[in-house]
């Protein structure tokens, strides 16, 4: 691996995609490849570190996720709520900030709650910037983000690209400089629409669960001899 703390990308972005399938090719139920998945982001979030990564945001649960049947919503509601009690209490030993990102109002409540107890007690962390997407959809945050300009009454010309970065779901983390989608898909599902407009892009076939350091570290020595210009 070459890549180091001088060359490591500022921000990933992860799609985690194919645990159901995960799950389905080895005869588990579909809970077990959603568990399994969990247990990846944990051991990324340690690789990021690893090579300091300041700020990592997964796709954790998206807008159209919520139109899955009851049963699967369920599992997956339950699985949020262990998922920030384990982060929480990961942050708390080793360091790092969590944030979510996404309509949260679309989430139960307690899960709600639970979010803004676990973005109080490490805001103050030291270390690696965590934001999980949930209820997160590009285009919603698009309307809202225009929704939220438009309701402080301002003048065509005040309306800049700054002030509709600072009025994203996702501020004031930075663009991603890396977005890796897992799974086979090469689309961005609606994936930070805004803010991927200069990501470097990189899709693998390897299912969320299954993907290993190796393949990540991979990834970030391929974008380190990338030449970026930005469109310049």
């Amino acid at each position: 691996m070459t890549t180091t703390t001088a060359n490591a990308p500022a921000c990933v972005g992860i799609i985690m995609d194919g645990n159901r399938r995960f799950a389905r090719e080895r005869n588990l139920p579909q809970l077990e490849g959603h568990r399994a998945g969990l247990d990846k982001v944990r051991e990324v979030i340690r690789w990021a570190k690893e090579v300091g990564v300041k700020n990592l945001i997964v796709y954790a649960l998206s807008t159209e996720n919520l139109k899955r049947t009851e049963e699967e919503v369920s599992h997956l509601f339950k699985l949020i709520r262990l998922s920030l009690r384990d982060f929480m209490t990961d942050f708390k030993k080793e360091g790092g900030v969590l944030k979510c990102v996404g309509d949260l109002a679309l989430l139960p409540l307690d899960i709600q709650k639970l979010i803004t107890k676990t973005e109080a007690e490490t805001m103050d962390n030291e270390g690696i910037h965590f934001y999980i997407a949930l209820a997160y959809g590009g285009r919603v945050e698009i309307v809202r983000t225009v929704q939220r300009i438009v309701a402080q009454q301002l003048e065509p010309e005040e309306i800049t690209e700054a002030l509709i970065a600072k009025n994203l779901f996702t501020y004031p983390m930075p663009d991603p400089d890396i977005i890796i989608r897992t799974g086979g898909e090469q689309r961005l599902s609606g994936f930070l629409p805004w803010q991927s407009v200069y990501s470097e892009l990189f899709f693998t076939k390897t299912y969320w669960p299954a993907f290993s350091k190796q393949e990540f570290f991979a990834i970030l020595d391929e974008f380190s001899k990338r030449k970026r210009n930005f469109g310049k």
